[in-house]
């Protein structure tokens, strides 16, 4: 019996000496794999930043590339305005230049152009005296105008000019109006027919009595009925209710030799 259990003690003595290494072994693989798990873990994680790093490095290449893109641009846009502003300064030196030129030539036009505004005045007043009322008015505006800060003395020029070409105008256009005329005491209204500055004469709206301008004595004149047919044709010419032709009116010449042509 004592055999026995010793034989089963040498047994159980033999069993745990092989064993032994075989535990051992499996503890060492044990800690080898979480070694390993934890260096590949921390292989994952380097590698991860390792990624964060060139995908950083890769948008900040990328924004790099775009700024010095932008950079360019902005240099030659720079550049570009440089020129421009260049430029503008030269064209606002060359306006300046010019603003002092009419400055001067504005200095110096301003007594023409009311010498010439005084010369029409005078020339209306001389003239024969139709549309009367209209061509005063004329001149007044001029007056007004030549006067006036807000308007450019260029402005001024062309008014004065065209007022001018209007009075030349009336020397070479035959023309029919209505209006009053006082040669008698009292208002009237009549039918004015002036042709060019040659003659200006007048028909009573009855028809029954014509007269014309005296240039000489600076007075109306009363013409007798063979001149009423002559000059209501011409009338009918002037509105444009019949065809040109010649018409007998009397002229200054004339008048002063014997008060009909």
């Amino acid at each position: 019996m004592s055999e026995h259990r010793s034989a089963v003690g040498a047994f159980a003595a033999l069993l745990i000496a092989t064993l032994a290494p075989s535990v051992a072994s499996a503890q060492e693989l044990k800690t080898a794999l979480d070694e390993r798990t934890k260096a590949n873990a921390e292989s994952v994680a380097s590698q991860g930043r390792i990624d964060k790093i060139s995908d950083d490095t890769e948008a900040l290449l990328i924004d790099y590339r775009a700024t010095t893109k932008q950079i360019d641009s902005l240099n030659i846009y720079n550049t570009q305005m440089r020129e421009l502003v260049a430029a503008q300064e030269a064209e606002l030196a060359s306006l300046q230049e010019q603003i002092d030129r009419v400055e001067l030539v504005g200095r110096a036009v301003a007594p023409l152009m009311l010498k010439m505004i005084a010369s029409l005045e005078k020339f209306v007043d001389l003239d024969v005296p139709f549309l009367l009322k209209e061509r005063t008015e004329r001149v007044g505006e001029l007056r007004k105008i030549v006067n006036r800060s807000d308007v450019t003395d260029s402005e001024k020029y062309r008014r004065i000019m065209e007022a001018y070409q209007i009075e030349n105008e009336f020397g070479r256009t035959i023309e029919a109006y209505r209006a009053t005329i006082d040669n008698t005491g009292a208002d009237r209204t009549v039918d004015f027919l002036r042709i060019g500055r040659i003659a200006l004469v007048y028909m009573t709206l009855d028809g029954q009595e014509v007269g014309a301008w005296n240039q000489e004595n600076l007075d109306w004149m009363e013409l007798d009925s063979s001149y009423i047919n002559p000059i209501k044709q011409g009338l009918r010419v002037a509105r444009k209710q019949a065809a040109p032709e010649l018409i007998r009116v009397p002229l200054p010449a004339a008048i002063a030799a014997g008060g009909q042509s």
